[in-house]
């Protein structure tokens, strides 16, 4: 089996891309992905384990902390979701993305046993089901043994396919907003409730800081259910910001193992929290006697750490174009935070794009602005994306929109359109979706357009 072919095996299940619920309940829940596992040897088992849950910030604080151990010289594998341009993007070991060689060898491996395990009635195993399965299956066999693997929950928590762990080190949940209502629940409280059903008995749990203390309580009392130890980052530690420039952001960090100053390349705000709850559980976990990371690789770990498409800044056509996935208004409003902070006084025009679930007038109630100058409209090649003459209403209803919001069909003419009516040194922005960024990466840099600022892992 060669690269393709495995693409075409793993595209020949449903597409719940990061979604395992239907209207009614699960789809592919954990008895289906349990099964699947089961038939494979079971080879999420025996590796210590980091699991990670929350509305924003998963996939950040995941790369945070496997940049962290593998710079501990620790033999780490990261599985997140979703990616940009590949499926290779999803899984790492010690920071490199694998191979189109490394992801077909395994699929081959897997193939006859994921396909006997449909052919005895499971119909519900899906494409993230399988990715996940993969993961497993690479770290069981990996050439080396792998010493640490950090796994970012694919959506929810308790039902999620990710959440397979009679035992694991550490629970991390990271900050928890209003999302996937319709699933997860109407109110943050609810969702946590959700989240923190990745907690079992005996783990590390690490609790990020919370906008709603009704999240906190929630965690808090399934930690105690569990018998767990919580760390509450928030009461825990202190973080002063130090400096910041394009180029990354310095800060402090102080608790019961610090005080200690780090830096990160990753800009924002919201990326120091990230990065604050990465050392907070290295620490806890050191503290635990479960793995030997000095103060001076946990600095070394987070200043490498970096994800594309999270507030990545790149040069073209003589204007800077802002990449950010940001899908829900928190994100959102951390983005405008971001701008506002490193660009004070240019105006920004912003290309966006969401998926139909989201909440297109509370992101741009949060983006909306002095410095926004207009709005293009547009829509991925993503099946689920919101069509762009939907996100152009809803942005004029909400009152919000600069003048009458411009359509486009595709990310490409979007671009074109805002290369188009860019002047001096407007920035322009692309936000809403990380398909939408996705796009616009792919044809900024694969016509050479673009020079980014920032480094990271690549397939």
């Amino acid at each position: 089996m060669n690269f393709q072919e495995a693409l075409a095996f793993i595209q020949s299940f449903p597409d719940m891309e990061r979604a395992t619920f239907g209207a009614r309940g699960p789809t592919m829940g954990l008895p289906s992905m349990k099964a699947l596992l089961a038939r494979l040897g079971d080879p999420h088992k025996g590796t210590k384990t980091i699991h990670v849950a929350g509305s924003k910030g998963k996939g950040s604080t995941c790369t945070f902390i496997a940049s962290i151990l593998s710079e501990g010289g620790l033999h780490t594998a990261l599985f997140t979701s979703p990616h940009l341009h590949s499926y290779l993007e999803r899984m790492a070991m010690d920071m490199r993305a694998i191979s189109e060689e490394e992801f077909a060898r395994g699929m081959s491996e897997i193939k006859d046993l994921v396909d006997l395990e449909r052919d005895s009635g499971n119909k519900t195993i899906s494409t993230f089901g399988v990715l996940t399965a993969l993961f497993f299956h690479l770290v069981k066999t990996a050439p080396r043994k792998v010493d640490w693997q950090v796994v970012e929950v694919g959506l929810g928590g308790r039902y999620d396919v990710t959440n397979v762990f009679d035992t694991k080190e550490a629970a991390v949940i990271t900050p928890i907003s209003l999302e996937h209502v319709e699933i997860l629940g109407s109110t943050q409280t609810e969702i946590a409730i959700n989240k923190a059903g990745i907690v079992v008995p005996h783990c590390l749990t690490i609790l990020a800081p919370q906008q709603d203390p009704g999240a906190r309580i929630a965690v808090g009392r399934r930690v105690h259910e569990a018998d767990s130890e919580l760390v509450d980052v928030a009461k825990k530690y202190k973080v002063k910001n130090l400096s910041q420039d394009k180029d990354g952001q310095s800060f402090a960090l102080d608790g019961p193992n610090g005080p200690l100053e780090l830096r990160i390349k990753m800009l924002g705000g919201h990326q120091v929290t990230n990065a604050a709850t990465a050392v907070a559980t290295i620490w806890s976990l050191r503290n635990r006697g479960l793995l030997e990371v000095t103060d001076e690789q946990i600095a070394r770990g987070l200043e490498k750490a970096m994800l594309r498409g999270r507030f990545e800044v790149m040069e073209c056509k003589g204007h800077t174009v802002v990449a950010d996935g940001a899908h829900n208004h928190e994100s959102a409003a951390a983005l405008a935070k971001a701008l506002k902070t490193f660009y004070p006084d240019r105006k920004v025009i912003f290309v966006i794009g969401v998926n139909n679930d989201k909440n297109i007038s509370a992101i741009w109630k949060e983006l909306a602005g002095p410095h926004s100058k207009s709005v293009i409209a547009t829509r991925s090649n993503n099946a689920r994306s919101m069509e762009p003459a939907q996100i152009a209403e809803l942005l004029t209803d909400s009152g919000s929109a600069q003048g009458n919001p411009d359509v486009t069909n595709s990310v490409v003419e979007a671009l074109d359109r805002a290369f188009a009516v860019a002047e001096g040194d407007d920035i322009i922005c692309v936000t809403g979706s990380l398909y939408v960024v996705a796009e616009a990466r792919q044809k900024l840099l694969s016509d050479s357009l673009a020079e980014t600022t920032a480094q990271a892992f690549r397939p």
